[in-house]
């Protein structure tokens, strides 16, 4: 092989991997984008009691439903009691809690899932206690799982009158497998092997991308769009279901992401797509601090002179102005550039969000300003 065709051959072959890899890292994997229809998580929900706390339990006295409780559950476990002993009590020993769980699909009776746990009383902690028997139940009021188990808290509170320490919320908390399984929620995949797929964010763009790159796999005709957001999928011949979804799964699509911004007025967090856009347009920023001060002055009488001596406040008013700075954004800039020339005229991102509110009014935004 002559030596220029041999450099040809390598240079494209290196040209062909960096174009590869640039693609894989933007493609994601089907799984990661669609799911199969009616393969879901459940919900569950039941409400029981946590025992054995510091004294950090609910007032027995101010939570009926949680005295309420005890009294149900020292009556079913054979205990008669008189209603004065009932009157009496003032354990702050025990919490009334929701539990909550996740059912995920296709999971059998005897199985385990996590829980969490959360206070519904005045508990000020739920560290070291430990959930009695809880039924799990679905919205058909059917019970899915049993709950019961040590609680792993994350936080914690100790204080008393005069200060308070806290570290996350100790009124909540879980248990990793806390709940076994007793009934399995009626889902079979199709013994024809037809599935539908559900992408979790509607585009017209991934959606073809998709049904384009599992014909490209499968063969053609085996996937067909129907919408923005759903894709018919036929199992070929020779394919078990279970083999035919695992590949399914593995095919990579490269998602088109929206041009949007995304902004949290209340923490000041901005994100930006890539594929934002602004047409030519000149910001101008200038900051107004308003400073007030205020001193204490004495006011005394004086000698021999009838009067009292007081307390007057005065209070000063001063306005600072900031030099305003005239940036011009071309049009079509990356958000790159775009982040640049704002940062170049000192804007905070309390200030980046009212720019970017100014720029949608007026037009030159091409993209969608979403406000949490």
């Amino acid at each position: 092989m002559p030596l220029s065709r041999f450099r040809f051959v390598i240079t494209f072959t290196f040209v062909c991997l960096l174009l590869f890899h640039a693609y894989s890292l933007q493609a994601a994997r089907l799984k990661d984008l669609a799911d199969i229809q009616g393969v879901r998580n459940n919900q569950l929900m039941g409400y029981g009691l946590v025992i054995g706390l510091d004294g950090t339990g609910d007032d027995i006295k101010k939570s009926v439903f949680t005295k309420q409780a005890m009294i149900n559950m020292i009556k079913r476990m054979g205990m008669a009691l008189s209603s004065d002993v009932f009157d009496q009590m003032k354990t702050k020993n025990v919490a009334a809690v929701m539990v909550t769980a996740k059912l995920p699909p296709f999971v059998r009776p005897g199985s385990t899932i996590d829980i969490h746990v959360a206070s519904i009383g005045d508990a000020s902690s739920l560290a070291g206690g430990n959930l009695l028997m809880t039924p799990l139940k679905g919205p058909d009021g059917k019970t899915y799982a049993v709950a019961q188990g040590p609680l792993a808290v994350g936080g914690l509170s100790f204080g008393g009158k005069a200060a308070e320490v806290q570290k996350n919320f100790p009124t909540a908390g879980r248990i990793s497998g806390g709940a076994i399984v007793e009934r399995a929620v009626d889902f079979k995949l199709p013994d024809s092997g037809e599935l539908t797929y559900q992408l979790r964010e509607s585009d017209f763009t991934t959606v073809s991308r998709m049904t384009e790159a599992i014909n490209y796999f499968f063969g053609p005709d085996t996937a067909n769009s129907l919408d923005s957001g759903t894709v018919l999928v036929s199992m070929p011949e020779g394919y078990h279901l279970v083999d035919f979804i695992a590949d399914l799964e593995n095919i990579e699509v490269e998602p088109d992401i929206p041009a949007k911004i995304v902004v949290n007025e209340r923490t000041g967090t901005i994100v930006m797509g890539q594929d934002v856009r602004i047409s030519t347009v000149a910001v101008s920023h200038g900051n107004l601090n308003l400073i007030i001060s205020e001193s204490i002055k004495v006011s005394q009488p004086n000698p021999l002179a009838e009067g009292e001596t007081v307390v007057a406040p005065e209070t000063t008013i001063e306005t600072v102005e900031d030099e305003g700075n005239m940036v011009v954004l071309q049009m079509g800039v990356s958000i790159e550039e775009i982040a640049n020339a704002l940062n170049a005229i000192g804007a905070t991102p309390r200030d980046l969000i009212a720019i970017f509110q100014a720029i949608k009014a007026s037009g030159a935004l091409q993209g969608e300003l979403v406000i949490l």
